[in-house]
């Protein structure tokens, strides 16, 4: 069974589009970004403005909703200097109203986070840019209404990290393996983006992002799900139209 009409993708706090990119690799054709930011490399239709209050009034409009809230409440630095009266007890929390918004819509969808929101989150699948030959490590984890399928694949080797303020080059995390193993900063925005499979967005955009061959990933799971449920529905229709 073919889908002949455009398919429709909400991208929801899309940021540069890391994440778009993905999914129209996987064969969405139609992509709306939301951001209460404005972002003008997002490379599809953008609407800068509240996502939840976008998603609850034209979600219906879409085949899929993806949501990649921020993430900074919930990474292992914030975490370190939570509760000490520092910059990351300011972070807001939207992943919860996310969830909580998405978890009872009808339509497909995808919500991305960081692995320190797994007590939030029903995590369907992990990935991380070993699985995709990238070169950098970047876990993430996915909630989903839809099944996805994850293989094991091991760790990227000699990752870097995109993050911190610049790309300096320097040792910012340890990841141990054995003692030995150093994950070290990016060392230039060229750098960054021949890691992370990016060649358009700046340093400030890069860091946030996650790396389009996760939600290409996804995406090609999803476009097979749409497929199988419009078949469902044809022969549904068909069994109705026979009086069965």
């Amino acid at each position: 069974c073919r889908l002949r009409r455009a398919m429709k993708l909400l991208d929801l706090f899309c940021g540069a589009g890391g994440a778009a990119v993905g999914y129209h690799r996987a064969g969405f054709t139609e992509i709306v970004g939301v951001d209460n930011r404005p972002m003008p490399r997002y490379p599809f239709t953008f609407v800068l403005g509240d996502a939840l209050e976008y998603v609850r009034e034209h979600g219906h409009e879409f085949d899929v909703i993806h949501a990649s809230p921020p993430c900074q409440r919930f990474t292992q630095m914030s975490a370190r200097w939570r509760g000490k009266g520092t910059r990351a007890d300011d972070h807001t929390d939207l992943l919860s109203p996310t969830l909580a918004m998405l978890r009872g819509h009808p339509r497909p969808w995808v919500v991305e986070n960081v692995q320190g929101a797994t007590r939030l989150m029903n995590v369907v699948a992990r990935l991380h840019g070993g699985m995709f030959k990238l070169g950098v490590h970047r876990p993430r984890i996915f909630e989903s209404n839809c099944q996805i399928l994850v293989p094991y694949a091991p760790a990227a080797c000699s990752p870097i990290g995109v993050y911190g303020t610049k790309p300096d080059g320097r040792t910012t995390y340890r990841y141990r393996n054995k003692g030995k193993s150093l994950i070290r900063a990016a060392k230039s925005i060229e750098e960054a983006r021949e890691a992370m499979g990016i060649d358009w967005m700046t340093w400030e955009e890069i860091r946030e992002a996650i790396p389009p061959a996760y939600t290409e990933y996804i995406g090609t799971q999803l476009m097979v799900h749409l497929k199988h449920a419009k078949g469902t529905r044809k022969a549904m229709d068909e069994m109705l139209r026979a009086g069965l």
